[in-house]
């Protein structure tokens, strides 16, 4: 019985009911975020890192320092292919420190604003 039917009344029995699935328009998404860590080691580490930033649901950290140690033209080529791609996938790059970088999925934004300065003073007791 459809749902104007139900409500004008009808002679139809009471157990032929028709049910109408409405859409919500949102999307539930199952799966969870991972926070991964990476460690370049050479230029050839970077495909491991676009891999898993394109299945869509990870979120890279990714320490530089070894190719940073070993060859600073290779980590440059490297740096530039991580944020061609992420930027081609709308993601965001961005570094911390001198030795980590992170490299986020669409839907994930790094806030880049003012950095926090923390004043060493002693405290008076």
């Amino acid at each position: 019985m459809s749902f104007f039917k139900k409500i004008l009344g009808s002679k139809e029995a009471p157990d032929t009911a028709e049910y109408l699935e409405i859409e919500t328009g949102r999307e539930s998404r199952k799966e969870k975020v991972i926070l991964r860590p990476f460690v370049l080691k050479c230029f050839e580490d970077t495909n491991k890192v676009l891999e898993v930033l394109r299945e869509g649901y990870a979120i890279a950290l990714i320490d530089i320092k070894p190719l940073k140690n070993k060859d600073v033209v290779e980590l440059k080529r490297a740096i530039a292919k991580l944020k061609k791609t992420v930027e081609a996938l709308e993601g965001n790059v961005a570094g911390f420190g001198d030795n980590i970088i992170v490299a986020t999925p669409a839907f994930v934004e790094i806030y880049k604003g003012e950095k926090i300065k923390i004043d060493k003073k002693p405290q008076d007791k």
